[in-house]
């Protein structure tokens, strides 16, 4: 499919935020992004030039593309989180009887990530976090979705830095590992939380992307998952969208249950401007936008990135038309 030139919108130009989770709460759009902050550290596959250290929280008042946006501020700390070593990268947020969780990653001490949780009275924060992390968890990019079924699934995981394959079975691997060449792929991961939305239901899932013939997508396949998780249902069809990290391509494959398998369908947005390539997409009075991330603001510093949306489209056989990454802006 010809990839399609759009219209882009930088969403908050005073400030680098990125990774932006993006849901409607009360009618009224809120965006959980990272928040990049400059620093020295020496950019590696690590990503310890990712030294963010707290959360902000956006609003937009209307339509994605022309709404003013506002910042509600600064929602959660580092150090307010008890078991905090360092690097909040992304983070979402769900609403469960009127409280707002966010599930965020973080390093302990000990440099490994689990996720945290943070609760508030409100989808604009501020967010106060739970004392210890949530137990049993790994990895980094939470997706929450809330399904038509009344179960939450959190979508996570993350090569490389993200620490993915330090994890088998959902055990920590003394020695880490890659699958390479030929190899299946190493997959993403779904939980299912519990009742109270503080800690896991049942022992996280692979979630399996299949090429046409029903095998998983290799190692060596510039399509297959690296991170970024995000996952939507429209016409009845579950879309599972991610980022291929380094071939630096948006992709999505489709499927008829949250829990997947799921089969590779294409490529939503081509390389942007910076290394990552992280978003979210969401339904609003009847079109759909894609929010994600590049830096161009910045003058290319992979580490300090600038948050953007542009309209969705689809075909009559409910593929995503592909959309340029280095495309113009307002």
């Amino acid at each position: 499919m010809a990839n399609k030139k759009v219209v882009k919108r930088y969403l908050f130009p005073e400030d680098y935020m990125a990774d932006p989770s993006v849901h409607v709460f009360n009618g009224r759009i809120f965006i959980y992004p990272s928040h990049d902050w400059e620093c020295d550290n020496v950019e590696n596959d690590n990503g310890d030039q990712y030294v963010m250290k707290d959360y902000h929280v956006l609003s937009i008042d209307g339509n994605p593309m022309t709404g003013k946006v506002t910042d509600h501020g600064c929602v959660l700390r580092q150090e307010d989180i008890p078991w905090h070593g360092r690097q909040l990268w992304d983070c979402d947020v769900a609403e469960k009887d009127g409280k707002y969780y966010m599930y965020f990653p973080m390093k302990d001490r000990n440099d490994v990530f689990h996720w945290g949780v943070a609760v508030s009275d409100r989808p604009e924060g501020p967010f106060v976090p739970q004392p210890d992390p949530v137990r049993g968890s790994y990895s980094i990019d939470m997706c929450v979705r809330h399904d038509e079924n009344g179960e939450y699934y959190v979508y996570f995981g993350g090569l490389w830095g993200g620490q993915l394959q330090r994890y088998k079975d959902n055990i920590h691997l003394e020695t880490p590992y890659l699958p390479e060449g030929s190899e299946p792929s190493l997959p993403a991961r779904v939980v299912r939380l519990g009742e109270d939305m503080l800690q896991y239901a049942e022992d996280p899932k692979p979630v399996f992307i299949l090429d046409k013939d029903g095998q998983q997508l290799r190692a060596d396949d510039p399509h297959r998952f690296f991170e970024a998780s995000w996952v939507f249902k429209r016409n009845g069809v579950y879309y599972f969208t991610y980022s291929t990290g380094d071939s630096h391509l948006l992709c999505y494959a489709t499927g008829d249950n949250p829990l997947g398998p799921f089969t590779y369908r294409g490529v939503i947005l081509t390389p942007v401007v910076g290394w990552t390539t992280h978003h979210s997409i969401i339904e609003w009075e009847g079109k759909w936008y894609l929010f994600h991330h590049d830096s161009v603001p910045s003058g290319g510093k992979s580490w300090l990135r600038s948050l953007k949306v542009c309209e969705l489209e689809f075909d009559g056989n409910g593929d995503i038309i592909t959309i340029e990454g280095t495309d113009i802006q307002q």
